[in-house]
């Protein structure tokens, strides 16, 4: 498969994620620069951490009027899987892709730390490969973590088994311990931590990959159907 990670002006973990595509899930990945209106022949998406347009005005404010933005929103309708990590979750929310807010950390302070969290759902192309309650440990590295919406949208998140990810040990004050959510579709998902910082046996964590290879396997059975239809 082929997964498309997007490059803002700003963007810092793009080389991160292409490096764990291509030697962590020995799959094809390729750069798309924030001005190209067309995503290509891509299976995936990824928009990676970092700072887009250097977090002026809001962190992915500017980011989501960038044309690669109109671009994968059309992805995402035709139920593309989009993995936003994150300054890619703040794009995500920003563009309307998702629901709420990604706000200053509780005490101010940017954190840049491994957490502690757990799987809240299994049932999304990005976590059917763990279990729900299954608990990972994960980097995170941002200073506007802070997950908020109101009571409703929450209660929304929680009812249809959409919040992907918790903190165990919650390092930026986000409501109900969110770490990750999930759109209506359920192919559009933003997390704070970062799944492709621990893939690798030689940075000793590979507890990331339970996310990426989902994605990876996920993609690969939506395919298959289609491959062995057109070979009839």
């Amino acid at each position: 498969m082929k997964i498309g990670v997007v490059v803002f002006p700003g963007s810092n973990c793009d080389h991160d994620a292409w490096y764990a595509a291509n030697n962590n899930l020995e799959q094809q990945a390729e750069f798309i620069w924030h001005g190209s209106s067309d995503l290509g022949n891509v299976d995936a998406i990824i928009l990676p951490g970092g700072f887009s347009y250097g977090d002026y005005l809001r962190c992915g404010a500017i980011a989501k009027f960038s044309p690669v933005m109109a671009a994968v929103k059309r992805f995402a309708a035709e139920g593309g899987p989009v993995l936003g990590i994150c300054n890619g979750f703040q794009v995500l929310v920003e563009a309307g892709l998702l629901p709420g807010a990604l706000v200053r950390n509780e005490g101010l302070r940017f954190v840049c730390r491994d957490v502690d969290l757990e799987i809240g759902t299994a049932n999304s192309p990005f976590t059917h490969q763990a279990r729900a309650g299954q608990r990972l440990r994960l980097p995170v590295a941002h200073g506007e973590g802070c997950y908020v919406a109101d009571e409703a949208v929450l209660d929304q998140l929680e009812r249809e088994d959409r919040i992907a990810l918790r903190y165990i040990d919650n390092p930026n004050g986000s409501q109900r311990n969110i770490a990750g959510i999930l759109n209506e579709g359920r192919n559009v998902m933003g997390m704070m931590p970062h799944p492709e910082r621990a893939a690798d046996r030689l940075m000793g964590n590979t507890d990331g990959l339970v996310i990426l290879k989902s994605l990876v396997s996920s993609v690969a059975a939506y395919a298959a159907p289609q491959l062995s239809t057109a070979n009839i």
